[in-house]
């Protein structure tokens, strides 16, 4: 059942689609038309049956309409074989027309501007008000001879007789009859309505012919390039006919397509009112704006120079672009070490006391450098420039009556520099610029002269802390996070989940801070043992061959295992990388 319904659907729509696009089998048969005539003289079957002018097929069938209360009408059967000729509406004119001096008429109809059309399998009938008939000239020189002479004032007797009281009725057939005696009713009319331009013509006409006849040279030298034009026109002659073919169809084509435009027209009305109302701004801006433009004339010039300079400064600097690149992998040693301490002293984290200017200070979130606490101290960098701003506010005083600087210049004894002085004579105490009570090899034993001290110093550095804020003795480094703690005074690195994978495989997501070190370590002994090599390039590229590790080069074809090359050159791009 449901293939049935599918069939059926498809059948509609090949159908439909045959019916849209004219094919199938009646798009083969001929188009027929049925045209209403007074009468139908000199027709025959056969005969031509053109549309606008142009040949669309032929007569077929004759036949006499008879309806209660109207005369008889002619009823003329037509076939189109041209397809693309077969339009004719509703509103299509028809008329009876002489081909020839030997007496041969045909049919010749006007498709009509109206949107119906008319069914092209002859149902449909091109009425009597729409057509015309012509009268023979033959029949009208017979008149003058014997017995037509007789014969004709009986039928005009007779015919008045009829038609006494059918005036309209009369003017009605000798409009349809004669298609000359309409059509100059009609410029009749036209011309009654255009009296006044009419003599305005005739008055502009006498000027128009005297300028003409002034310049008449200049009018015989149109009349011969329309000449030659006319001529080269004639040459062209299999050019224009097929033109002239393809006209019908263009025209078809125009006709929607005009209706398309008629519409978007339409459509654009409320804009175009809106552009019109907007008419006097705009008006108003481009009278504003031309000085504008004059006045930006030369800089526009300018522009065009610099540009022209800049395109060479860019076209020269390639040279120091090639070279940076060049020596940017070289550079990845020096600077590294110089992003990391950049970075320290950047670190709020690592600030040594909280202060509260530095608290109004700070930038607001999500700045890395916010303070969200209400606590907090200087960064290394802050501190560094506070020194220069604090120190200029220490030596340079003012107040509402000016500036005072307060340095002196004291040349004395100690204004010299000496390198060699007993810490125990005179000039030593009276001059000595104290770093504080301490002073390794001046007041305390210099630890780095004693190798056991040393030492012992080296363990209590690595010793954690025993409780928050605890502080050395004298002398003392330092102590250590406590355990658990992350390490302030080392880089607080976060590493890639490749990376990571690779060094810890059984890690969590991200390392505790506890475990930095003993990553750090197992970096430094799988850079010992990856050797250094020449590219073809000439430039350094390290290979990782570390033992318990997968080769360097991918096993699978599809990019490798996570843990494979990729994740070795992933970490080789990490502490390589800028």
């Amino acid at each position: 059942m449901r293939t049935v319904a599918v069939l059926g659907i498809v059948a509609g729509v090949v159908a439909a689609l045959a019916a849209v696009f004219d094919i199938g089998p009646a798009a083969s048969e001929p188009a027929r038309y049925k045209i209403e005539f007074d009468n139908a003289f000199g027709l025959n079957e056969g005969g031509d049956f053109r549309i606008g002018g142009v040949r669309a097929g032929k007569t077929t069938a004759f036949a006499v309409e008879k309806r209660p209360g109207r005369p008889a009408r002619a009823l003329v059967t037509v076939e189109v074989e041209r397809k693309e000729l077969a339009d004719l509406r509703s509103d299509a004119r028809c008329a009876i027309k002489p081909q020839s001096l030997i007496g041969e008429y045909y049919v010749d109809c006007q498709p009509g501007s109206s949107p119906r059309r008319l069914p092209r399998d002859g149902s449909a009938v091109v009425p009597v008000e729409q057509t015309e008939s012509t009268i023979p000239p033959d029949l009208i020189a017979d008149i003058m001879r014997r017995p037509y002479r007789e014969r004709f004032s009986i039928l005009l007797s007779q015919l008045g007789a009829g038609l006494a009281g059918r005036p309209r009725d009369l003017a009605a057939a000798l409009r349809r009859a004669d298609p000359g005696l309409r059509e100059t009713n009609r410029l009749l009319a036209l011309l009654a309505e255009q009296n006044a331009n009419l003599r305005a013509f005739i008055r502009d006409a006498d000027t128009v012919v005297h300028e003409l006849r002034r310049e008449r040279g200049q009018l015989a030298r149109w009349v011969d390039a329309a000449q030659t034009a006319a001529a080269t026109t004639a040459s062209r002659d299999p050019e224009l006919r097929a033109t002239l073919r393809r006209l019908p169809t263009f025209l078809a084509e125009l006709s929607p397509t005009m209706r398309r435009l008629a519409a978007l027209a339409d459509q654009q009305r409320l804009l175009l009112a809106e552009a019109r109302a907007s008419a006097p701004e705009l008006r108003r801006f481009l009278r504003v704006a031309r000085p504008f433009a004059r006045a930006s004339d030369p800089a526009l010039g300018e522009l065009g120079d610099a540009a022209a300079e800049g395109l060479r400064a860019v076209r020269s600097g390639q040279r120091v672009v090639d070279e940076l690149l060049r020596i940017a992998p070289e550079a990845g040693p020096t600077f590294k070490p110089i992003r990391q301490f950049l970075d320290t002293m950047d670190d709020r984290r690592r600030a040594i006391e909280d202060d509260e200017r530095a608290v109004r200070a700070a930038p607001p979130a999500p700045d890395p450098t916010a303070i969200t606490s209400g606590r907090g101290g200087f960064t290394g960098l802050e501190a560094i420039w506070n020194y220069f701003y604090w120190q200029s506010l220490s030596i340079n005083g003012f107040d509402s009556v000016g500036h005072i600087l307060r340095v002196s210049l004291n040349l004395n004894q100690c204004s010299n520099l000496y390198t060699d002085v007993d810490p125990n004579s005179d000039l030593f105490r009276r001059c000595s610029q104290w770093l504080g009570p301490n002073l390794p090899g001046i007041t305390t034993p210099d630890f780095s002269d004693n190798p056991a001290q040393l030492a012992s110093l080296e363990r209590q550095a690595r010793a954690p802390a025993a409780r928050v804020g605890e502080r050395r003795a004298p002398g003392q480094p330092e102590a250590g996070p406590l355990p658990g703690q992350r390490d302030i005074s080392k880089p607080q690195v976060t590493l890639p989940p490749q990376v990571l994978d690779l060094i810890a495989p059984k890690a969590p997501e991200r390392l505790k801070p506890g475990t930095l070190p003993e990553v750090l370590d197992q970096i430094e002994k799988l850079l010992d043992q990856a050797p250094r090599i020449g590219g073809s390039d000439g430039r350094p590229k390290v290979e990782l061959k570390a033992p318990n590790l997968p080769s360097a080069k991918p096993s699978a074809p599809s990019g490798g295992d996570a843990r494979g090359g990729n994740a070795v050159q992933a970490l080789l791009d990490y502490l390589l990388g800028p």
